[in-house]
């Protein structure tokens, strides 16, 4: 049997450039090249916080093609820990604390209980700020 595990970097660069990878019914569809731009440039960001492989980052995203993409840049460069967005105030402060989370990613402008468990445990807080028409 041979050993099949990819990285996500493996995993997108399977794709042709202009080859759609994520799309959503309100949204353009993003193609391969897109994707691995933004995987990469996820990873800089990242790396810049001082966050790297083996370091935890919640992500607090509705379900949707945000999400894959964060899902996929953040688990290019560091642990990716989707949270239920549904989570009460004492879930997330459980979750943030058990995983050693080292970043907490939020939609922007969405009000979530895990930004205020976040800031109470000192866990920094990126925003993501959806852009549905690229």
């Amino acid at each position: 049997m041979t050993d099949s595990a990819q990285t996500i970097a493996q995993l997108i660069e399977a794709g042709a450039n202009d080859d759609t990878a994520l799309t959503a019914p309100t949204g353009v569809p993003l193609t391969y090249g897109a994707l691995r731009t933004q995987v990469a440039s996820t990873v800089v960001a990242l790396n810049a916080r001082g966050i790297g492989p083996g370091d935890r980052v919640a992500i607090v995203l509705d379900n949707g093609p945000e999400m894959a993409a964060a899902f996929l840049g953040i688990g290019a460069g560091a642990t990716a820990a989707p949270l239920n967005p549904s989570y009460r105030a004492d879930e997330f402060e459980f979750y943030l604390t058990d995983l050693r989370a080292k970043l907490l990613v939020i939609a922007d402008g969405k009000d979530t209980p895990a930004e205020a468990v976040a800031t109470k445990l000192g866990v920094p807080i990126a925003r993501l700020v959806a852009h549905p028409g690229r």
